[in-house]
């Protein structure tokens, strides 16, 4: 079954010739490799920084050996410096793009955000798991005052922890996301946009 790669890359505009260099060696060496069906490439425009670029083989095998080539790895280490490579799309089929997948597999490739500090995940949680405590041990100490400390801290997190998990956190870390990346509060935002 012929396996069509479609891959956006992003590179500054001024890089435009080393671009269209890098992408002829990259085919160049492609269709050396047995199965390879052909390639090509988009820019939306001029100045777009995107280049979206797709590569056919025969099957699977085929890409398979293309992907895990020496020959590849060094096309890609000498695009590293002009190069991004934003996200990646498998598709397979008759005719790839124009016949419904038989597979459909997409990989972002962008690198992850670094994740927020420690110290701001635990101020997050504290904040939400602090007063959900209070308020859980003073009911459970109104309804069972002689209860156990044990039996009672054991009660408390039973019902918070399911609280916390699936209402809370969710609730809080979209909410003060931006604090967490760092970011302009949601109302500075708005004003400075005004501006």
């Amino acid at each position: 079954m012929p396996v069509t790669v479609a891959i956006t890359r992003r590179t500054d505009p001024a890089n435009a010739d080393q671009m269209i260099a890098w992408v002829r060696a990259g085919s160049s060496l492609a269709e050396r490799f047995e199965g390879f069906l052909g390639t090509g490439w988009v820019r939306p425009g001029a100045d777009s920084e995107e280049w979206h670029m797709l590569y056919r083989f025969a099957d699977a095998e085929s890409l398979a050996t293309w992907e895990a080539s020496s020959q590849r790895r060094w096309w890609l280490e000498a695009g590293e410096d002009i190069v991004e490579d934003q996200r990646a799309e498998r598709r397979t089929g008759i005719e790839g793009w124009f016949d419904p997948p038989q597979e459909y597999d997409v990989e972002d490739l962008r690198p992850l955000p670094p994740a927020p500090p420690r110290w701001k995940q635990g101020a997050l949680i504290w904040s939400a798991f602090f007063p959900l405590s209070l308020v859980l041990g003073t009911l459970l100490h109104a309804v069972w005052p002689d209860a156990n400390l044990v039996l009672r801290t054991m009660i408390t997190t039973l019902i918070a922890t399911p609280i916390m998990v699936y209402g809370l956190l969710p609730w809080i870390t979209s909410t003060f996301e931006w604090w967490l990346r760092g970011e302009p509060a949601p109302w500075r935002r708005s004003g400075q946009e005004a501006a």
